[in-house]
Formats: C-alpha cells, structure tokens, sequence
C-alpha cells in the first residue's frame, strides 16, 4: 500500500434503502464497465505463463 492512498474507505452513514440499492447498482455497473474496459490486460495477468500451476496428475485426481 502507499501511505498517500490508505487502505480506508468511508463509506456514507445513514443511506436510505434506495439509495443503498442505487450506490450499489452503480459499483456493479462501475466494475463491470472496468472488467470489460480492460479485459486483455486482466486476461493476461491472470492467465501469466509464470503463474504456478497445480497440475492434477492421475493419483490426484478428485474421485467424481
């Protein structure tokens, strides 16, 4: 973390039910808008070829 951006958020107190529900359709459109935004770059570090991988070999593998 950087100390100019501490990992604090303050929320707003007393929001009405409404306005609970508004807040909160707009941080799923917000984070939708920003997955799709930047998706490559997302796919990319998720799916990094130097990412460990846990490879389920034979005897590993779930009984189902």
């Amino acid at each position: 973390m950087n100390e100019n951006y501490p990992p604090v958020i303050t929320l707003p107190e007393g929001l009405s039910d409404e306005a609970a529900a508004t807040m909160l359709e707009f941080l799923t459109d917000l984070t939708q808008c920003f997955e799709r935004y930047y998706a490559g770059q997302l796919h990319r570090y998720y799916h990094r070829p130097d990412t460990p991988h846990q490879d389920l070999g034979p005897e590993q593998d779930p009984p189902f």
